[in-house]
């Protein structure tokens, strides 16, 4: 079994009196896909939010190898490998495909590993090659997450955190975005993703936890949380 990479324990986020996660325990072990499901409001964006040290925790400890990292300022987070691709995408739209990347590259810190790395970008969303020089802005909403993705790469994470990457998407588009997320995460790398689309993400990942209203509700093999009734009647629309 491989070590675990992440782990949060008994965390609370707050906004003010509103408890927005409620003591959310949960691991991510290396070199897997993890889901995170659940509706608007479940808190979700929160649990990525306080991983990243971009909101703090009211209670709990969040590590990552080993490390804590819940007292840690959002760059230092960044700089262990913890990148995260957010809902959105924020691009910088009057930046270059090009100029994107390398932004996504200034963590790395070695321009040895740079072209190598655009290299394996390109390979993974041709699209952004054919328009290299094209303003951000100027994409479709596909290219602009490919890029958002792309970008994330670039920095090496130890862990990618995708949030709602499907979110305005065509269904053509989701399949493509789905089959490149499996990808990289076959060359070796650990995805955590958080997606509204529950079926898509429980396909992909292998395991999945289920938030209702900032609590975990239900965790297991995705294969077994496609075929529970609860899921399916919440989520999957059967």
């Amino acid at each position: 079994m491989s070590e675990i990479l992440l782990e949060l324990n008994d965390v609370t986020v707050c906004y003010g009196s509103v408890e927005a996660v409620r003591r959310l325990s949960m691991k991510v072990r290396s070199r897997d896909f993890v889901a995170m499901i659940g509706a608007n409001g479940a808190g979700k964006t929160s649990t990525f939010s306080a991983i990243s040290a971009l909101i703090p925790i009211a209670r709990g400890e969040i590590r990552f190898m080993g490390r804590r990292i819940d007292r840690m300022e959002a760059p230092n987070v960044a700089r262990l490998g913890i990148v995260q691709v957010p809902e959105g995408r924020r691009i910088f739209p009057f930046l270059t495909i090009m100029e994107n990347l390398k932004v996504g590259a200034f963590l790395q810190g070695q321009k040895d590993r740079t072209e190598a790395n655009l290299q394996r970008v390109f390979s993974l969303f041709p699209d952004l090659k054919a328009r290299l020089y094209a303003k951000g802005g100027s994409l479709s909403g596909g290219q602009q997450q490919m890029l958002a993705v792309g970008r994330a790469l670039m920095a090496e994470p130890e862990l990618l955190m995708l949030d709602e990457p499907s979110l305005g998407l065509s269904p053509l588009l989701v399949k493509q975005l789905a089959r490149r997320l499996r990808q990289i995460n076959d060359e070796g790398m650990t995805l955590l993703l958080v997606e509204q689309n529950a079926r898509i993400a429980l396909r992909l990942a292998g395991y999945g936890y289920v938030m209702e209203n900032g609590e975990l509700t239900l965790e297991g093999p995705s294969n077994d949380l496609l075929q529970d009734s609860a899921v399916k009647k919440a989520f999957l629309g059967t």
